[in-house]
C-alpha cells in the first residue's frame, strides 16, 4: 500500500477545471517531483492535499485513510506538512520560535495551562523548544547556535527557505510537500537545497513531494517524476523517461 495517493481527483473554479481526474501515488521514503508549466494545477494539487481547498470529486488517501474534508490543521496533525511558493515566516519572531510554532500543532497543553504557566505547560514548552533545536541542527550553522535567537527577518533568502522547511519538519510530519524550494536561488544555493532534499529522505526518513521548475533539482532528487498540464497527468516515470517524453517536451520543456 502506498503511503499517499490521490484517485480521480477533480477540482474546478467556475468554468475552469484546475485538476482533471488526477491519479498519483507515493511510496514510503520516496521523493516524487511534480513538474509542468505555470497554470498546470501543481499548487492547486498541494492546496487540495492540505485542506485549503476541497475537491469536487475523488479521494486523497494518507496511510490508507481518506483525508478529504479535514481542515488544514487536522491534515498537519495527521502527518502532512508543506512549504509555500512564497516564503511565509513570522518575521519578528526568532528563528527558534518560528520552528516551535510547527510543534505547537501537536501540543496538548490547554489555554488555561498556558495562561497559568502550570508545571505541565512548562515541561511541554521545554520539550517543544528542544525538539525545535534538533530540527534546526539539521541545517548546521546556517540556522543553529547563536542564530536561533535572531529574528527571522535577518536571514538571507536561501536561509528563509531552510527555516520554512525546518518549521515543516517540526510538525512531526511523515510527508513533506515542498512548493518550489529552489525558486529565486542562485546556482550555488540551488545545489545546496538539492542536497538538503536528499538528506531529508536519507537521514530523516521523510517522504517528499516536490513541485519544482529547476530541472537540475528535479534530476538530482527524484525517484520518480510526474508531469502535469491543464490539471492532467501527461507523463510519469524516471527523470529521463519524463524529460524525453514528447508530450512533456511539447507542453513544458520546449
Amino acid at each position: 500500500m502506498a503511503l499517499f495517493e490521490v484517485n480521480n481527483l477533480v477540482k474546478s473554479f467556475g468554468g475552469l477545471t484546475a485538476i482533471d481526474h488526477l491519479n498519483i501515488h507515493v511510496q514510503q521514503g520516496e521523493v516524487l517531483s511534480v513538474i509542468g508549466p505555470n497554470g498546470a494545477g501543481k499548487t492547486t494539487f498541494f492546496n487540495l492535499i492540505t485542506g485549503f481547498y476541497q475537491p469536487d470529486e475523488g479521494q486523497i488517501l494518507f496511510e490508507g485513510e481518506d483525508i478529504v474534508g479535514l481542515s488544514p490543521d487536522n491534515v498537519t496533525k495527521r502527518g502532512i506538512a508543506r512549504t509555500f511558493q512564497n516564503v511565509r515566516l513570522f518575521q519578528n519572531m526568532s528563528i527558534l520560535e518560528n520552528v516551535m510554532v510547527g510543534q505547537h500543532s501537536q501540543a496538548k497543553s490547554t489555554v488555561l495551562g498556558a495562561i497559568l504557566r502550570t508545571p505541565g505547560y512548562k515541561r511541554e514548552e521545554e520539550r517543544i523548544r528542544q525538539y525545535a533545536r534538533e530540527q534546526l541542527a539539521f541545517f548546521g550553522t546556517r540556522l543553529a547556535g547563536y542564530r536561533m535567537e535572531q529574528p527571522a527577518m535577518v536571514l538571507s533568502y536561501a536561509n528563509r527557505r531552510r527555516l520554512e522547511i525546518a518549521r515543516a519538519m517540526a510538525t512531526g510530519a511523515k510527508l513533506l510537500l515542498l512548493d518550489e524550494p529552489a525558486a529565486g536561488m542562485n546556482p550555488r544555493e540551488t545545489l545546496e537545497i538539492t542536497d538538503v532534499i536528499r538528506r531529508l529522505r536519507d537521514e530523516r526518513d521523510f517522504t517528499i513531494i516536490v513541485i519544482e521548475h529547476d530541472m537540475k533539482v528535479v534530476k538530482g532528487v527524484s525517484d520518480r517524476v510526474v508531469a502535469m498540464d491543464y490539471g492532467r497527468k501527461i507523463a510519469e516515470g524516471t527523470y529521463h523517461e519524463v524529460a524525453n517524453d514528447e508530450q512533456v517536451i511539447g507542453a513544458y520543456l520546449g
